[in-house]
């Protein structure tokens, strides 16, 4: 053979050895995926891919193959623990963006906890989840203290409510934001009528109604989720009942508009994301969005979409920590809590001792006869 076809072919198998020795390397999603809240699920999960097709090209580079893996929680903890196990099971996934929701981050991340897989959850909001001291828990959203506690402010300060009636779905996510939000108004002297809990399958609220009817609040503060409180709201307004509603980020869907008609009137809640139209880089990263899924993107995307970009730097500072290795999972859980990480739609991000972020933003929106509208802005320090 001649010694120039020698040297390609021998090329050529070095070329070919180095293709085949690639690493798979994945992120994995835990969201609802089906049921009522599989809008922002549906969201979490492109945010992800978004971010997982933007970096691609680089671990290619550092010789790893990126995938993303979706797993649907349907909301549900039991499910979601079950989702968690088999993510620890798949040795290729190297982090979690999720859960969507409270209620399964909460079991979820403790059991993914011993595997040291690290999560970084982009609307996971209760205290409990970074409260616990759990290495491999983060989040790059504010908390229900700081979400809570500035819906409450909003509807003392701006909706100057004096007598408020205050819901919450018995779950964790709702539990805390209104309990949040119940010590802040009491704070500035608001007197809360009544404060109960309404099971999130309930979608009956007559008897609520008939109560909120004879007390007379000048607003109602509900923690819990749209799918739940759009059939509220449209419930509420049927019987007349037209006083400003205040909830949390689980609101932040066009589908609330959907369910509760005519009656997404005068509704008001905290959100983790500003509108995407009010980020240039958002607005860019909406349109792919709007391409590649064709669907709108929502703020739950945004967030999920920076939460990735955390996971899959840390990955990559973790490589090149170990020597430009493929990092086990205890070195990346280390690279993520210790990181500064820039360029993000949501700004800088950094984490304290517990998980949470440093520094945050919370954004206060609304529906205004079926449309969204910015209303207000909180900057949350820790």
């Amino acid at each position: 053979m001649h010694k120039y076809a020698l040297g390609i072919s021998l090329l050529t198998a070095l070329t070919l050895g180095q293709a085949s020795a690639a690493t798979t390397v994945k992120i994995a999603t835990i969201s609802a995926l089906s049921g009522p809240v599989s809008n922002l699920g549906l969201q979490l999960k492109n945010g992800t891919q978004l971010a997982v097709n933007e970096m691609k090209a680089e671990f290619a580079k550092a010789g790893m193959t990126l995938q993303l893996v979706a797993y649907d929680d349907q909301a549900d903890p039991t499910t979601g623990t079950s989702a968690a196990r088999r993510v620890i099971a798949d040795k290729a996934v190297l982090g979690v963006v999720g859960p969507l929701t409270s209620g399964v981050a909460i079991p979820a991340t403790q059991a993914m906890a011993a595997s040291h897989l690290v999560s970084v959850m982009s609307t996971a909001t209760n205290e409990k989840i970074t409260d616990r001291g759990l290495k491999n828990v983060n989040r790059v959203c504010a908390r229900d203290d700081a979400q809570g506690g500035s819906g409450g402010n909003y509807v003392v300060d701006t909706l100057k409510a004096k007598k408020v009636y205050v819901l919450n779905d018995k779950t964790p996510y709702g539990q805390g934001l209104a309990a949040e939000a119940e010590k802040a108004m009491k704070a500035k002297g608001a007197t809360i009528v009544q404060s109960e809990g309404v099971a999130a399958e309930e979608r009956d609220f007559t008897a609520v109604i008939t109560k909120i009817q004879a007390l007379k609040p000048d607003a109602i503060y509900f923690g819990g989720l749209y799918g739940q409180i759009g059939p509220f709201l449209k419930q509420l307004r049927d019987k007349g009942v037209k006083v400003p509603l205040m909830g949390g980020d689980g609101l932040d869907s066009p589908d609330l508009v959907k369910l509760a008609g005519d009656g997404a009137n005068n509704v008001y809640y905290t959100s983790l994301t500003p509108d995407t139209n009010s980020i240039a880089a958002a607005k860019t990263l909406a349109a792919n969005y709007k391409k590649s899924f064709g669907i709108d993107m929502q703020g739950t995307a945004v967030v999920s979409y920076d939460a990735a970009k955390v996971i899959l730097q840390g990955i990559l500072n973790a490589y090149k920590a170990n020597g430009n290795k493929v990092p086990s999972r205890t070195q990346v859980e280390t690279a993520v809590r210790k990181g500064t990480f820039k360029g993000l739609l949501t700004g800088e991000v950094s984490f304290d001792a517990g998980g949470d972020r440093t520094n945050a933003k919370m954004y206060i929106a609304g529906f205004r006869d079926g449309k969204r509208v910015n209303v207000g802005v909180a900057n949350i320090k820790r």
